[in-house]
This record gives structure tokens, C-alpha cells and sequence, in this order.
């Protein structure tokens, strides 16, 4: 019993480490920017008010989900995603190499008029 318990444990922790650091596939609606938590529903995307919807998913740099309450007063290098109604819907706070692959695009227009591969998570301007 206590073998297998001990196995367990090992593996988890060999494992989870790896799996922090395998490339996060973001969508093809996901834009760059810049956001200060100002409150847990609060915050300023790219220097405008703008608002967490009520089930937005912040995902931190190992891709673990965090309650908004814990990056109030935080400013952040992300991708996210707009639900219909205009509020930020998901959050994935950037690693380094995540935040330098380049270009992203910042606004709608730009992730329209650009192209997108999924495979290699990269965009092309037209």
C-alpha cells in the first residue's frame, strides 16, 4: 500500500513540472495586451476601464487557474478573450517566451484582417 502511494507521489512530482512548461495553445480570438487589476471585477485593459465577466478564468504563467483576487493591484502581460457582452472572459498571464512571440494582434481588427496558425501559434499580417 505504501508502495504504491509512494510511486504516486513521485510521478506527480516529476510530472508536474514538465506539464507547466508545455506550450499553452491560445484561440484564435485571444489579443495581447496589458491589464491592472484594480478590483476582483475591476480592471484597466490597455489603459481603459474595462471588466472581468463573472466566470472569467485567469490562468497564471503554469497555466493553474487563479481567483481574481489575487492579482488585484497587479499589472499583467496577457492574452485574453472578449465574451459577447464586451467583458474580459479569459486571462492567461504570459511566460517570457510566450509574451515574445510576435506579432500578436491588440484588437479585433487586427485578429480579422490577420492570419492564424494554431499549429505554431503564430500570427501573419496580410
Amino acid at each position: 500500500m505504501y508502495r504504491c502511494l509512494f510511486v504516486a507521489i513521485a510521478t506527480a512530482a516529476l510530472v508536474a513540472p514538465a506539464a507547466a512548461q508545455m506550450q499553452r495553445n491560445f484561440p484564435s480570438n485571444a489579443l495581447r495586451g496589458s491589464i491592472v487589476v484594480a478590483s476582483t471585477s475591476e480592471i484597466r485593459l490597455n489603459g481603459r476601464s474595462a471588466e472581468f465577466a463573472p466566470g472569467v478564468r485567469i490562468r497564471d504563467q503554469d497555466n493553474m487557474l487563479q481567483l481574481s483576487g489575487t492579482v488585484v493591484g497587479k499589472k499583467l502581460l496577457v492574452n485574453y478573450t472578449i465574451d459577447i457582452g464586451g467583458q474580459v472572459k479569459d486571462v492567461w498571464i504570459l511566460r517570457p517566451e510566450e509574451a515574445a512571440m510576435r506579432p500578436w494582434p491588440t484588437t479585433t481588427q487586427q485578429a480579422e484582417a490577420w492570419s492564424f496558425d494554431f499549429g505554431t501559434q503564430t500570427w501573419t499580417r496580410p
